[in-house]
């Protein structure tokens, strides 16, 4: 009787572009892409481009971002298997933001031909890259909800518990570790306050004692406290 070769284990997170497609159709689609490695701080797209592949993430986080009358504003961070460029690559239009690395990035670069052929093939990927941008949407509606609906420390502290979900490394003393950097003007944009608030807002997180924060690292210290502070 042959043995059947055991299956190899999806190495990406589930609800990711590629986590959530069958390991053996994400590890081949990988293999398929032009591997391209980018150190911290280098794009790999930028807005208004026309350029049309997109680009799975294989390791590293990234973060997407826009010019807003000459004001960097970030629009999110994108997780080791999800796809970035996905617009322009589906619409043809230019780019809608800038994507850059966060710290050591490997991404694997496919071709707009190559990835519309591989949504046709796969009924249950274009599903996921409908249900990718509808999540984004979602993200934005929310921001824009806690503006209207809640003062800065507690629009930070949703934001920061969200960030925790998605890229959040948890720490031997039970806190839990942002894995990617971000500065004040980065959690500024996102919520909507200019750097002296959001200031004042870590501040008051951080003498409630539930983060810490250095240099362009931030640890929430107790997580389920701060949901609570954050009202979710």
């Amino acid at each position: 009787m042959t043995a059947t070769a055991p299956r190899r284990p999806n190495p990406w997170a589930a609800g990711t572009f590629l986590g959530s497609l069958p390991a053996d159709v994400a590890l081949a689609l990988v293999a398929g892409s032009v591997k391209r490695p980018f150190a911290a701080g280098r794009p790999l797209l930028r807005e208004g481009t026309r350029d049309t592949h997109v680009f799975l993430l294989v390791r590293g986080f990234v973060k997407a971002t826009t010019a807003v009358d000459g004001v960097e504003t970030l629009l999110g961070i994108r997780i080791p298997g999800e796809v970035v460029g996905e617009i322009g690559a589906l619409t043809g239009e230019p780019r809608t933001a800038t994507v850059t690395a966060c710290g050591p990035v490997t991404a694997g670069q496919v071709s707009r031909a190559d990835f519309e052929a591989f949504l046709r093939q796969r009924q249950d990927a274009s599903a996921l890259i409908a249900a990718a941008m509808a999540r984004q949407l979602r993200w934005a509606n929310r921001r824009r909800v806690d503006f209207a609906a809640f003062p800065a420390h507690i629009r930070l502290a949703r934001l920061l518990a969200e960030i925790a979900d998605v890229c959040g490394r948890p720490r031997p003393d039970g806190g839990v570790e942002i894995a990617v950097p971000l500065s004040q003007p980065d959690l500024a944009s996102m919520i909507a306050i200019a750097q002296a608030t959001v200031q004042k807002a870590l501040h008051e997180l951080r003498d409630r004692g539930l983060i810490a924060t250095g240099y362009r690292r931030l640890v929430i210290t107790d997580l389920e406290k701060l949901r609570l502070a954050a009202e979710l």
